[in-house]
């Protein structure tokens, strides 16, 4: 039997295996835009370190092995802003990114400031991502043009409100 997939906070000992892990995954991404000095490719450690105390980031770890991660912090106006989902391509269409964006939107949620709505982004070109986040709930609220090649797709899912406690 294998080992399960156990999602977590990251910690400043995973900076490497997220920056490894984000730099792998977003190749495709680079080939589908036809450009590699997009950001997730050239983050430096040093700023991914500081994202880790600026922001939450989840891991999905397979053994000691991080398989996934997330990001996302709460804006002063109220909406859980998401990015960098980031899956391993042996690990892809099994389910984990929508389980990373679950755990980050419950996250999020349990960060002591009401969330109105959650925000993120992907690529035109980038349609695992968008059925991706459909699946997920969220609808299309914009596209901005980026440059020639590359447009973002913006995206938005209300948040759900809080269970009242029953007595």
């Amino acid at each position: 039997m294998g080992m399960s997939v156990i999602i977590s906070a990251a910690t400043a000992e995973d900076a490497e295996q997220i920056l490894k892990l984000q730099y792998l995954g977003y190749q495709t991404e680079a080939e589908l835009y036809g450009d590699w000095a997009i950001e997730p490719l050239t983050q430096s450690l040093e700023s991914l370190r500081a994202e880790l105390t600026e922001q939450h980031v989840l891991v999905a770890r397979l053994g000691d092995e991080v398989v996934g991660t997330i990001r996302g912090h709460i804006g002063d106006d109220g909406i859980g802003r998401i990015g960098r989902l980031v899956v391993h391509p042996r690990m892809q269409r099994h389910g984990l990114g929508g389980r990373l964006l679950d755990a980050l939107e419950r996250r999020l949620a349990e960060d002591g400031r009401p969330v109105s709505a959650y925000r993120l982004f992907t690529g035109h070109r980038s349609l695992g991502n968008l059925r991706l986040y459909a699946r997920q709930g969220y609808r299309q609220t914009g596209v901005e043009q980026i440059s020639s090649r590359l447009s973002f797709v913006h995206l938005e899912k209300p948040a759900e409100a809080p269970l009242a406690a029953t007595a």
